[in-house]
């Protein structure tokens, strides 16, 4: 279980950055349940790029520093792929 705490970690992250994205740029917005959704994917993704270009995110050892590398890299992932995804929806609506 230990193992997967710092992916729930970017996970949750994610979910809140979509949201918080979505606050801040309203016209992007794809409703709570798909900023959550898309948040989570993009807090997924972003850990998995984080540690595939070798900054740490955690592993089995969840120090301060892993922590707050899993919530930055979560939350930033789940922000910029609910950006993305909002514009492209408000691209193919026009």
């Amino acid at each position: 279980m230990e193992e997967y705490l710092p992916l729930i970690v970017q996970l949750v992250s994610g979910a809140v950055g979509g949201n918080v994205a979505a606050k801040l740029f309203k016209t992007l917005s794809l409703g709570t349940i798909g900023n959550s959704i898309a948040g989570i994917l993009g807090g997924g993704l972003g850990g998995y790029l984080l540690s595939a270009i070798g900054i740490d995110t955690g592993g089995a050892e969840m120090d301060i520093s892993s922590i707050l590398g899993s919530v930055a890299g979560g939350g930033v992932g789940g922000g910029v792929l609910m950006a993305i995804i909002g514009a492209i929806k408000g691209a193919m609506s026009k």
